[in-house]
């Protein structure tokens, strides 16, 4: 009897720790290392909000934890020696923002093959899939933005057609971006120009692209679709050169304080607001679960890819007080500078 007893005891530790392994405790973080991967400094974003805001939450939830942040500056080598660099490193969760998001599929395999997770951000990696993908809804974005622009024409009475200035060709969320402003202005009654994909979202190419339409089109553009704040700076920057005056109402996205004060000044029509806290501390929680041994689920499916969307909100002259007040990434001092001062006033916001 005191045998059986023995083993009922053994055998029930076994069941104990098998069942505790499987509940989803997880394990052990402390020390641990994160890579967190973004793919370009065109756009400010990534070295002002997105790296700082993810490692203030992971420092949060792992005090002792290391993440390891590289930028590959648009260039997709670069990103996979960064890649390899962390996964020689030990890092236990990789946060990629791919440059390319075909190529990241090598990446993914690399990082599977040594039972390391990979969290796409921002960006999707459709060929390979990835463990999980945060982002905002890129398709909404490119849809709210186009709704948005052509409600607006319409409601002006314009007569004429639409550029689109899409992101680069090697991001499948400028892709998802694309096909939701196609989705907007395909059957809005506005013809489309011209469209134009953007090699790295270079404001630059944007701008000379936009340049050669202007020669091409003069006064029958009667808006553009910018599927960024960059490219849309970079459009709004060839109307000026071309003097013309007023310059067409404009897109954009992301909430860049250029972007904002553009909007105040009446010289881009619209962005959206996407809060990078939002999306940063969401995988850096996400991180955090890979890295503790459990699974997260997603709260829906992109690319066969458990996936966490969050929606974004269209700022314009009518509200963008009201996000300014509220927003926790820009201020509105930072906005309302020097010449833009006054037409921050007219329009209600306090700095």
């Amino acid at each position: 009897m005191r045998r059986i007893a023995t083993l009922v005891a053994a055998l029930a530790l076994v069941v104990s720790a098998c069942s505790a392994e499987g509940s989803g405790g997880g394990g052990d973080a402390s020390g641990a290392k994160i890579a967190f991967l973004m793919p370009d400094i065109a756009s400010t974003r990534y070295e002002l909000y997105d790296s700082p805001l993810f490692k203030a939450k992971m420092k949060e939830l792992c005090p002792d934890c290391e993440v390891i942040y590289q930028n590959a500056n648009a260039d997709a080598s670069r990103q996979q020696q960064q890649a390899n660099s962390a996964l020689a490193q030990g890092v236990k969760a990789i946060v990629i923002d791919p440059v390319d998001s075909t190529a990241a599929a090598s990446i993914v395999n690399t990082a599977r093959s040594q039972g390391v997770p990979i969290i796409a951000y921002d960006r999707p990696i459709p060929d390979t899939p990835a463990d999980y993908y945060i982002s905002f809804d890129n398709e909404k974005i490119g849809a709210s933005i186009g709704k948005s622009l052509v409600d607006h024409l319409k409601k002006t009475g314009a007569r004429g057609g639409i550029l689109e200035v899409n992101g680069s060709p090697t991001d499948a969320a400028a892709g998802l971006i694309k096909k939701g402003i196609h989705s907007a202005i395909d059957d809005s009654g506005f013809e489309l120009l011209a469209e134009y994909d953007t090699p790295d979202w270079a404001p630059a190419k944007a701008q000379d692209w936009v340049s050669g339409q202007i020669t091409r089109f003069g006064p029958q553009i009667v808006g553009v679709v910018a599927a960024n704040d960059g490219t849309g700076g970079g459009a709004i920057s060839a109307f000026k050169a071309a003097g013309v005056n007023p310059v067409p109402p404009v897109t954009g996205n992301d909430f860049e304080v250029a972007a904002a004060q553009r909007v105040v000044a009446g010289l881009q029509y619209n962005t959206i607001s996407k809060p990078i806290k939002i999306v940063a501390e969401a995988a850096a929680e996400t991180a955090y679960q890979f890295v503790k041994g459990e699974k997260p689920a997603g709260k829906t499916t992109l690319f066969d890819t458990p996936s966490q969307l969050f929606e974004p909100t269209v700022v314009t002259l009518d509200n963008i007080a009201e996000v300014l007040a509220k927003s926790d990434q820009i201020k509105p001092s930072e906005v309302c500078t020097g010449e833009y001062a006054a037409a921050c006033a007219e329009h209600g916001i306090a700095s």
